[in-house]
């Protein structure tokens, strides 16, 4: 066997006979059914949608026959293209048959199943306009699992994968399915995004799943007696991934494995970090039509014009100290209640701040009241808007990512792409990719941005003296910033070891 320059594998037979020639004989593709809900930019909650849309991509671009699985969500009917009807199958879940059409998403061939009752509402994909769960949310994501099961046989489309790729708790009984129809079948992968979101549904919704009755156990789906879609995909899965190397360990550990920890202990020779990556098709200062001018590393001229633009379209006071960022969900994990407390020392130290994202009721409340205390030095947008957001990250000089936990983070990737200095926890994925601007760091010339160890204002505060002191030195931070720009997470590595694993859960002949 032999690979390629472009990591395609070749086999070849005996050697030949004097005089002959022989072409080598390529293995085909590995096929892939790629399972989850949301794709951008049809349709976007936050980041797994990125990691949707560009991760299948790359995929492609690496030789994998994949194919995305989604609900037939309004925004991705309208989005895909040449949508056609490919089969109709009869489910345990609802009444009429289930619809599977097939279509074009971008560069990605696309699958959407088509039950009106179930996906055809308003509201986010998984809540309603009020923000509460939708109370069949079992059903709706149990029929994307069992549909995912139901390629195994090849029915659909006469397409049958060797890998079903399942993302988050959404997919997390597809393994479940597989496992249970037995027999030949293809491998199961499963990729945690945030172990913090597992799909817990009352013990009673069981018997609506289809699965038998021993799969409610504490070897199956079963945890502490309520049905969870998360442990399904644990127990189940041929192989786990998630989306850092610091992650992977992290959840093994109770601090930050949400009771899933002695699970992912017994599986963790089953368990991979593999790091998420940046579409730099979408993100690049250079071509981004979001901005008020474009800049680049080399020609970074323009961002002060970016920053003077975002400034003036908020209602900035102008000023000479540094402009933070922050695009984020409001929430705890996001650790912006330590942000809040040191609000009042970052104006002091002569920041401001500019905020988009929304969530947390109380924290809203309290960026609210830090706007109004200081008006021309906090901004605050309590939406999402994917144009603002860019603007965000091109027209500041520091983003502020000081997660108590985070799996990847693509915010801190953004941010170094666009020279915004990433100010983030070390914890999972910014624990990977964020250099600190350390003593050390500096001089060996290898500092991207700012780390702080502990989920504390005080070791927050701490980070910020430091960050503020490099702001004195421009000269220093322009060469921070000029590393920062250099960094590329892009999303070849990362489809390059999801095909090795592919490869070797099901080697092909």
């Amino acid at each position: 066997m032999a690979v390629n320059a472009s990591g395609n594998m070749f086999f070849f037979g005996p050697p030949a006979r004097q005089g002959q020639s022989r072409a080598p004989a390529k293995v085909r593709a590995v096929r892939v059914i790629y399972t989850s809900t949301e794709v951008f930019p049809a349709l976007k909650t936050g980041g797994l949608a990125d990691v949707n849309s560009a991760l299948p991509a790359a995929l492609i671009d690496a030789g994998v026959d994949v194919r995305l699985l989604l609900p037939a969500f309004p925004a991705l009917v309208n989005a895909a293209v040449n949508l056609t009807p490919v089969i109709h199958l009869k489910s345990p879940f609802c009444r009429p048959d289930v619809s599977i059409l097939r279509g074009q998403l971008g560069r990605v061939p696309a699958y959407l199943i088509d039950v009106p009752q179930l996906y055809s509402r308003t509201g986010s994909p998984y809540v309603d306009e009020k923000g509460h769960d939708w109370p069949d949310n079992h059903l709706r994501f149990a029929l994307l699992g069992w549909v995912a099961a139901r390629f195994a046989d090849g029915t659909v489309d006469g397409w049958r994968p060797d890998i079903v790729h399942g993302h988050d708790w959404h997919a997390g009984l597809a393994p479940a399915y597989l496992a249970a129809r037995g027999g030949e079948r293809p491998a199961s992968v499963h990729t945690i995004h945030n172990i913090g979101f597992q799909g817990e549904f009352a013990a009673e919704t069981f018997r609506e799943l289809a699965l038998p009755a021993n799969y409610f156990s504490m070897y199956g789906i079963e945890f502490y007696g309520k049905v969870n879609f998360m442990k399904a995909a644990l127990h189940y899965a041929d192989s786990i991934t998630t989306v850092s190397s610091t992650y992977a360990r992290e959840i093994q550990s109770p601090e930050f494995g949400f009771g899933m920890d002695g699970l992912l202990r017994s599986r963790a020779g089953a368990l991979t970090g593999i790091l998420n990556g940046v579409d730099y098709q979408v993100w690049n200062p250079n071509r981004d039509s979001y901005l008020a001018a474009p800049y680049s590393r080399l020609e970074p001229a323009n961002k002060s014009t970016c920053k003077d633009s975002l400034r003036m379209a908020l209602g900035l006071a102008s000023g000479s100290g540094p402009l933070f960022g922050v695009v984020s969900r409001l929430s705890p994990q996001k650790g912006l209640d330590l942000l809040l407390e040191v609000l009042p020392a970052l104006v002091a130290f002569g920041g401001q701040v500019v905020l988009l994202g929304s969530g947390d009721p109380a924290l809203e409340a309290g960026y609210r009241a830090a706007a109004a205390r200081y008006p021309k030095d906090i901004s605050v947008t309590f939406s999402y808007d994917e144009a603002l957001a860019h603007r965000i990250f091109a027209g500041t000089d520091v983003t502020l990512v000081p997660s108590r936990f985070e799996p990847c983070g693509l915010t801190q990737m953004y941010a170094l792409a666009y020279g915004s200095l990433p100010l983030v926890r070390r914890v999972g994925g910014l624990a990977d990719t964020v250099c600190d601007a350390n003593a050390d760091n500096l001089s060996a010339g290898i500092a991207t941005g700012f780390v702080f160890p502990d989920a504390t204002s005080d070791s927050l505060n701490a980070c910020l003296k430091r960050l503020f002191a490099l702001w004195k030195q421009p000269s220093q931070w322009a060469a921070v910033r000029d590393n920062a720009m250099q960094q590329n997470f892009g999303w070849g590595p990362a489809a390059q070891r999801y095909l090795a694993l592919y490869r070797a859960l099901r080697p092909l002949a």
